[in-house]
């Protein structure tokens, strides 16, 4: 079972991107983040096409996640548990019906700048909020998976200058504390869990050139529960992705499974 996560910045405009990408690349799940869309406006159809079920959490205009799988899929639920209040469409979790059922969940966790502030409030609680759902997730036993753009650089080699990083909320101690949070209830970072080497990115601006010059950071990740690690064959970042025509700002990371 091959799984990516990737944030879109905008399903509609980037819709012919996407297609090509899901024809060339063929994810059997793929993760989708920022679709920009409602999700009555959702280009289903022309996915459905390809052979895939849509499942999508939008909200007009921006953010929104949605799960695209080649696979049966079951209990899809909608928005991370915790604040009845939070109408923003962040989270959707479904479980996939391969070899083996393996929960997946993809989220789009808020930037949280300018940092400090209400906008960072809201980061830090959604956090605690997904600390509480992985919790409950882990305790089933069952092969499980975090993924999407966290927003969250996790340490300095996850940054091409991580200076320029130091007070923004994406890289904050507090950020990265919370991050280190999740980890330790028993997730596994996978692509980290692969190698600790620099240089590897997943999310380049738009200005000054800087995928040209490498000038990226990596927030976009899988954290697996241990009975989902165990089955993990592969991982990589689809990194020649960022070069195409009208490209998103991210790329997707990949995790292969046997399952």
């Amino acid at each position: 079972m091959k799984i990516a996560t990737f944030n879109i910045n905008g399903v509609k405009a980037r819709l012919d991107g996407l297609l090509d990408w899901l024809r060339d690349s063929a994810p059997d799940v793929a993760c989708l983040q920022e679709i920009k869309s409602i999700d009555a406006n959702f280009p289903r159809e022309a996915i459905e096409d390809l052979g895939y079920i849509v499942e999508t959490h939008g909200q007009k205009g921006f953010n929104g996640v949605a799960i695209l799988s080649k696979l049966p899929i079951e209990d899809v639920t909608r928005g991370l548990p915790g604040d009845d209040s939070d109408e923003q469409a962040r989270y959707i979790e479904a479980t996939v019906m391969g070899t083996r059922p393996v929960r997946v969940a993809g989220l789009y966790l808020p930037n949280g700048n300018p940092a400090p502030g209400p906008k960072y409030d809201y980061k830090l609680a959604w956090m605690e909020r997904l600390e509480a759902r992985m919790r409950d997730v882990l305790a089933t036993e069952e092969p499980a998976i975090f993924c999407g753009d966290y927003n969250v650089i996790p340490q300095d080699e996850d940054a091409a200058r991580p200076d320029a990083w130091r007070e923004d909320a994406l890289g904050l101690p507090q950020t990265r504390a919370a991050f280190r949070r999740l980890l330790a209830l028993g997730m596994t970072e996978m692509f980290r869990a692969r190698t600790m080497a620099g240089g590897h990115y997943s999310f380049w601006d738009y200005q000054a050139g800087a995928f040209d010059r490498n000038d990226g950071i990596r927030i976009d990740h899988h954290l697996l529960s241990p009975q989902a690690a165990d089955l993990v064959t592969d991982v990589w970042i689809e990194k020649d992705l960022r070069a195409r025509e009208k490209p998103s700002d991210h790329v997707p990371v990949w995790i292969e499974l046997d399952a």
